[in-house]
């Protein structure tokens, strides 16, 4: 029976290129479920696809490994 492959290598070009694909994915399905808002349309499978969205967007971010330098004052922002 086939498995899943648990080893991706993907670079951090990839990985944006995900990010970016999928905030602009989840930015025009809020716009479409605004504009089912107001004309009084049901839009449940949109609102299941925007959590989903959001949610993976989530564990993407926790992912990530944020550095800081070891000398010197640390400027956010």
């Amino acid at each position: 029976m086939p498995t899943y492959n648990t080893n991706f290598e993907l670079t951090v070009e990839d990985m944006d290129l995900i990010e970016t694909s999928l905030r602009q994915t989840k930015a025009e399905l809020a716009a479409q479920a605004v504009q089912h808002d107001k004309t009084g349309d049901v839009a449940g499978k949109s609102d299941e696809a925007l959590r989903q969205i959001h949610d993976l967007l989530g564990r993407l971010h926790n992912q990530k490994v944020f550095y800081r330098p070891r000398q010197g004052s640390y400027v956010g922002g």
